[in-house]
């Protein structure tokens, strides 16, 4: 009987331990990390028939989880959920609880809560228990002696079973509840405290459902470190015929800081900018709703009527379109149709312009919604995506980090002194001119070179593609010195051309860059010069050996214990409109007189310039006869003043006199304003047979004889 009931115990414990999930251990087998900040992980595993996969995460890596998690059963079984703790707003989920806790409420704060609970109470002096339900929780003060001190404290009044008793707080020992739930509540919440307080790791359950073994696949994307390169080149080495062979080492640095060990993972290691953005879906939302008051109706007072009319008025219920026509006889407009068909299809037209009118009204209120929504992600083009493929699996305990090498081969590179004015001013750099001819991209990085087994310097390369070229400088040249203190420009007149009465006329600069390089090293040495380069200018040399957006880079070759001079020379053409009316005479002139100008446009010229000083002429004839013509009135103004005086003796000398003097005057006024109106008549002709022989000049732009080239102002 006894063997019986142990098998039927422990087929039931069987049963049940079958029923429920096994836990799986699912390893991490694959990570792919991104230049971006983020890395992509992967597990893989088998799992036999329901089983659970616990992961942990930190709190905050739980969003990026919730945003990527991938979860995959490759058999014949289903993933059936993923669990995690929620992440309520403490406050919001303290408030849930039968006892309070949020605010940090003191215990006089948690007994008004439970009022009306039973409690035990042990008090400190007495040493007796005291049951009973507490009443109500009050504040008292009393006086201290004999300072007059003023003192408040806490008094619980519990309801017992001799009646209601005031217990102060401070003579209260311990104070136990009676009501289990209550206990059960206070301890979740405390609980809840605690969980809140560790932000470290958080559990997520991911559960599958099936029979026999699966094989399953759980991704993710989570934040990661940024995996940096550092490379290393060695100079100095030579093959069988002398030649120098350069070699470079490339690495990789990576950090394990997530919460698994990596054990002979497949590694990919991704330069790119995938656009990323974190998004809170742990922390629960709660959408705000309105609140609606019932309406309340006070009690109504006796209601007095009016006496009702003669006729009793019939009242139908009033359907949209009547309303309208109601509306329309109001107004004194016309009244609806009488036709039943017409009225019917009013109130159907009626109805449904209701119902747009409703829907017009939830299509804003949605847009209004809708524009509080922003978006919170931005990108941007960064260049080629390449990747490195770790060829054999990586093993990398968590909270460690690891150098993994990527490149280890010859380098296609030769020695070079690089200059640039605006870096150094006298000595140039020492650096290599190197070509990627290795099968993959070199990330951005620092680069550190040795040279015949020594320390050389540092250097930094950005992203390099492969076939690509780039300089690196890693030590300042102090054999070889450049002096461009040697600059000049010259320009001379290359083309004119009149146009409707404007001259244009074109210069050409030309600029000239000399430098003065000395090497005093015992070998030969190949210098690369960074020249400005500005897109008015047009190189007059042979093309540079490599431009960028803003550089040219010229090569030259300088011998051993030697110096010599290399020269850049630009041109720029510019051009100048004048307009020929406003110019002044002395300007033309310049143009007219110089050898250089086309006989075509010199005689133009001369024609405009003998034009103009007929003009000139013409106008200030007429400007002085007005001058003439101003003193006079002048004048005359003083002559009227003296006539004045006599004004009561007509018959004096003195009035006589005045008299012809103002007659005079007013004879000479008249003469020189028939003259002047004449030479205005004759300056407004000049002027406008000269505006009309400039708007019908036109001649084509004629290429200047070449004279000496001049130094440019």
């Amino acid at each position: 009987m006894k063997t019986a009931a142990w098998i039927m115990f422990a087929a039931a414990i069987l049963t049940a331990t079958a029923a429920m999930a096994a836990e799986a251990n699912v390893p991490v087998t694959k990570v792919t990390a991104f230049s971006s900040g983020v890395a992509y992980y992967e597990h893989n595993g088998k799992v036999a028939d329901d089983a659970e996969v616990m992961l942990k995460f930190k709190t905050d890596q739980i969003n990026d989880v919730l945003k990527s998690l991938v979860v995959l059963d490759l058999g014949q079984g289903v993933v059936s959920g993923v669990n995690y703790s929620s992440q309520e707003p403490l406050a919001r989920a303290l408030k849930s609880f039968g006892i309070d806790l949020s605010g940090d409420p003191t215990l006089g704060q948690m007994l008004k809560q439970l009022r009306g609970a039973e409690v035990a109470i042990s008090l400190l002096n007495a040493g007796d228990k005291i049951t009973g339900k507490i009443v109500s929780v009050e504040t008292k003060t009393k006086q201290i002696l004999p300072s007059n001190t003023l003192i408040s404290y806490d008094v619980v009044n519990v309801l017992t079973p001799g009646g209601i008793r005031a217990l102060s707080l401070e003579d209260i020992g311990s104070l136990a509840l009676a009501d289990e739930k209550l206990n059960a509540e206070l301890n979740k919440a405390l609980a809840l405290l605690v969980e809140a307080r560790d932000t470290n790791r958080k559990p997520l359950q991911i559960n599958f459902a099936g029979k026999g073994q699966q094989d399953v696949r759980i991704g993710y994307i989570n934040e990661a470190p940024v995996w940096k390169t550092s490379y290393r080149v060695v100079m100095g080495n030579k093959d069988d015929k002398g030649v120098e062979q350069m070699k470079m080492q490339g690495w990789a640095i990576v950090e394990n800081t997530s919460d698994f060990d990596w054990e002979k993972i497949d590694l990919t290691l991704v330069s790119g900018r995938p656009i990323s953005f974190i998004q809170d879906l742990y922390t629960p939302l709660y959408m705000p709703r309105p609140v609606v008051v019932p309406e309340l109706y006070a009690s109504l007072r006796p209601q007095t009527y009016e006496e009702g009319l003669e006729q009793a008025q019939q009242l139908t219920e009033l359907k949209p379109a009547a309303r309208r026509e109601m509306a329309a006889k109001k107004a004194g407009g016309p009244p609806a149709a009488p036709m039943a068909a017409q009225a019917d299809g009013l109130a159907l037209a009626d109805e449904k312009a209701d119902k747009d009118m409703s829907g017009m009204y939830l299509q804003r209120a949605s847009q209004a919604l809708a524009s509080g929504v922003a978006s919170v992600a931005q990108a941007q083009s960064v260049g080629e995506l390449f990747s490195y493929h770790i060829g054999t699996p990586v093993s990398l305990p968590r909270r460690k980090s690891a150098m993994l090498p990527i490149i280890n081969q010859a380098i296609e590179a030769r020695r070079v002194s690089i200059y640039n004015q605006s870096v150094m001013p006298k000595y140039p750099l020492n650096g290599l001119w190197l070509t990627n001819n290795t099968k993959d991209s070199l990330l951005a990085g620092p680069v550190t070179l040795f040279d015949g087994g020594t320390y050389a310097g540092d250097a930094r390369i950005d992203n390099l593609s492969a076939k690509d070229k780039r300089l690196l400088s890693y030590a300042i040249d102090l054999k070889m010195t450049v002096d461009p203190s040697t600059e000049n420009a010259q320009q001379r007149m290359v083309s004119l051309g009149i146009v409707r009465g404007v001259l244009i006329v074109s210069h050409r600069i030309e600029y000239a860059q000399t430098y003065v390089i000395t090497n005093k090293a015992d070998q030969p040495r190949t210098l690369v010069i960074e020249y400005p380069r500005r897109s008015e200018r047009k190189l007059l040399i042979k093309e540079p050996a490599e431009q960028t957006p803003s550089l040219y880079r010229f090569e030259t070759d300088v011998p051993a214990d030697t110096g010599g001079k290399f020269e850049i020379r630009e041109e720029q053409i510019t051009s100048q409109e004048i307009g020929i009316l406003p110019a002044n005479v002395g300007a033309l002139e310049y143009y007219a007189t110089d050898g250089q100008i086309p006989a075509k446009i010199k005689d133009a010229l001369l024609e405009v310039i003998k034009r103009k000083n007929a003009l000139t002429l013409a106008e200030r004839e007429e400007a002085d006869t007005q001058k003439t013509i101003n003193d006079l009135r002048t004048e005359q103004n003083s002559i009227r003043a003296n006539l004045n005086a006599f004004v009561g003796d007509r018959s004096s000398e003195g009035w006589q006199t005045f008299s012809k003097k103002l007659l005079a005057v007013e004879k000479q006024i008249e003469d020189l304003q028939k003259t002047f109106t004449e030479q205005h008549a004759k300056s407004v002709m000049l002027r406008k047979d000269l505006e009309d022989y400039l708007n019908k000049l036109n001649i084509e732009t004629m290429q200047t004889s070449p004279p000496a080239a001049v130094p440019a102002k």
